[in-house]
């Protein structure tokens, strides 16, 4: 029986899950704060899978690396230009920076991966950012989406390396032949389900 515990932090209130597996625990994504959180209840992570570098998906990823010891796996390895930072540091005059990890295992070109024992498929969906990537677990009916696919809504598009028709082409191909009943995962807001956002997103949906 999977177990999922959610933490929402960061100044875009970013999510970040932690889901409880068999074989071990997996954590998506790494938003400011969630380092603190996962030491505080003293939870143990065995893998990070990051969604996506935007900043706010990463911005404790160093910190939880450090302190848990794990695996990161990401499409791509760290890039500042995926993280926005500098794009974020040149609109509020700041000096802001995502600290720097080691992504342990690039997944670029892969279509499957098994971690903590559960093969996990990998959904690759640009338009949102360059590397955006959906982790679907099949048993479970449970896609992990990043900044993909909201409740009524989709990833922005108008960052460097965005585009709507890349991301609407992905959600059509990839995502809506999954199942109706697949809980979505989001990187902001609550949880949906394919079949919700197949017929309701005014967006991508009505199919």
């Amino acid at each position: 029986m999977s177990d999922i515990s959610t933490f929402t932090g960061g100044i875009a209130q970013t999510n970040g899950y932690l889901f409880t597996l068999p074989g071990g625990t997996l954590l998506v994504d790494a938003p400011e704060g969630i380092a603190d959180w996962l030491r505080q209840r003293r939870l143990k992570v065995d893998t990070l899978l990051l969604t996506h570098q935007h900043f706010d998906h990463v911005q404790d990823a160093a910190a939880v690396k450090e302190q848990q010891g794990c695996q990161v796996h990401a499409w791509s390895p760290l890039s500042k230009d995926l993280t926005l930072e500098l794009l974020y540091g040149a609109v509020t005059g700041s000096s802001f920076s995502v600290p720097g990890f080691m992504v342990d295992e690039v997944l670029a070109g892969q279509a499957e991966i098994t971690v903590c024992g559960t093969r996990l498929e990998l959904f690759h969906v640009p338009g949102h950012s360059p590397d955006s990537l959906c982790f679907y677990l099949p048993e479970q009916k449970i896609l992990f989406g990043g900044d993909v696919l909201f409740l009524d809504g989709v990833g922005r598009t108008d960052f460097p390396g965005g585009s709507f028709e890349q991301l609407e082409s992905g959600i059509e191909n990839k995502l809506w032949p999954l199942p109706d009943d697949t809980k979505v995962f989001p990187g902001h807001g609550p949880a949906t389900t394919i079949g919700r956002e197949r017929l309701h997103n005014p967006f991508v949906g009505g199919l």
